[in-house]
């Protein structure tokens, strides 16, 4: 091969590979919107190459019935359809007027359209939604998430409005909602950026309270613990949560205290804490409405009260002999 020749094939897989970088990834917004289906007061600008006199920049509005009233093609009902299928089926209305119509859509405004947010929230109800906004965006308009807000957020969708673009989207069983979920921590932080999908009007996004287990007893803080970043905590965690033991506690002698639905009688089981933070026992899980009791060792709590009698009493006879 000659050298001129191979200098120009260096060159062009050079270029080629340039090329391939320089290529950005489509944004999770554009994938999005490429599922986003027209609803009632979007406007549309649709272009024909040909029919240039009936359509142009001048956008078209879908009308509160859903419907799209062009010319050339007449009443088509838009509400539901994605971008791409009303291109489709716009083609082939108007493969009656143009031999192999070339049509292209973009969406020129979006209309303004209820949302309901729900739960723990700190201002819940119907919002308002001028233009199409993210899951994020959406709950920043109810002024974010309040601090026992549970694990998942629930998503509600009108089935004409197409399925939840999420993997674990499903039907509920009257057939008239697609419900999906997504994790609240996954989506405050960024780490699951695929799961802020764009919201459609008229969905329902519910942010449930979290679930809790209960720590009394010996512990610093006791009282309720909320489970808010899944649907278990062990018991070493809730320990944490309650800032450790308090100054006389009995770790060996502490129980979880779990009520189950139609039983009688509670259960008990018991839990020797010392083995547990030496690595020696199972971290076991609680479930919601555990109630873990740490309780006190009772001759140390008399010898500590014994102590702090004695400090007060020397304290008050030091006080009463100053002059």
């Amino acid at each position: 091969m000659p050298e001129k020749a191979i200098l120009m094939f260096i060159v062009l897989i050079f270029c080629t590979g340039l090329g391939a970088q320089s290529v950005p990834a489509p944004s999770p917004q554009k994938q999005n919107l490429a599922q986003y289906r027209l609803g009632a007061g979007d406007q549309v600008k649709i272009w024909a190459l040909g029919l240039e006199e009936f359509f142009n920049d001048k956008p078209h509005r879908v009308e509160p019935g859903g419907d799209l009233d062009l010319p050339l093609a007449g009443k088509i009902h838009a509400a539901g359809m994605t971008v791409d299928e009303l291109k489709a089926f716009l083609v082939e209305r108007l493969a009656k007027e143009v031999l192999r119509p070339e049509v292209s859509i973009e969406i020129a405004e979006f209309g303004s359209e209820p949302v309901s947010i729900l739960g723990a929230v700190n201002r819940p109800g119907v919002h308002q939604v001028q233009g199409r906004k993210t899951l994020a965006e959406v709950i920043s308009l109810a002024d974010g998430i309040k601090d026992n807000a549970g694990p998942r957020i629930t998503i509600s969708r009108q089935i004409e409005n197409g399925p939840i673009p999420l993997l674990n989207a499903k039907t509920d069983p009257s057939g008239r909602f697609s419900v999906a979920q997504v994790q609240t921590k996954g989506l405050l932080t960024g780490t699951h950026p695929a799961e802020n999908i764009l919201i459609c009007p008229n969905d329902v996004v519910t942010v449930p309270p979290a679930e809790s287990v209960f720590v009394i007893g010996e512990v610093h803080k006791p009282g309720e613990v909320p489970m808010r970043d899944s649907d278990t905590l062990t018991v070493l965690q809730a320990l944490s949560r309650a800032e450790g033991f308090g100054p006389t506690p009995a770790p060996h002698h502490s129980r979880i205290i779990r009520f189950i639905p139609g039983a009688k009688e509670r259960q008990e089981i018991p839990v020797d804490l010392n083995k547990m933070l030496a690595g020696k026992a199972e971290d076991l899980p609680l479930r919601a409405n555990d109630i873990l009791v740490i309780p006190p060792n009772t001759a140390r709590k008399v010898a500590v009260r014994a102590l702090e009698a004695a400090v007060q009493t020397a304290v008050g006879m030091a006080i009463w002999r100053i002059p």
